[in-house]
């Protein structure tokens, strides 16, 4: 799961519904991206890091640091 995209999007008040409707995907497929299960195109990283005012790196972490971040175990 993309827990910072998470945290980040709540802070905003918006929708997993909103944030499908300015990437112009269904709002199933975000929410499939938001929890880790497809991946988010380049293009859209940029988009959601513009709508939430945040640098790109403070959002997305690759997946290997957000797997062991998340099982406080070393991969």
């Amino acid at each position: 799961m993309q827990i910072k995209l998470y945290e980040l999007r709540k802070k905003a008040g918006l929708t997993q519904a909103q944030m499908a409707k300015k990437l112009d995907i269904s709002e199933n497929s975000y929410r499939m991206k938001e929890l880790g299960r497809t991946d988010f195109k380049s293009t859209e990283m940029f988009i959601i890091a513009d709508v939430l005012k945040h640098d790109i790196n403070e959002i997305f972490l690759p997946k290997k640091t957000t797997k062991r971040l998340l099982s406080g175990q070393p991969s």
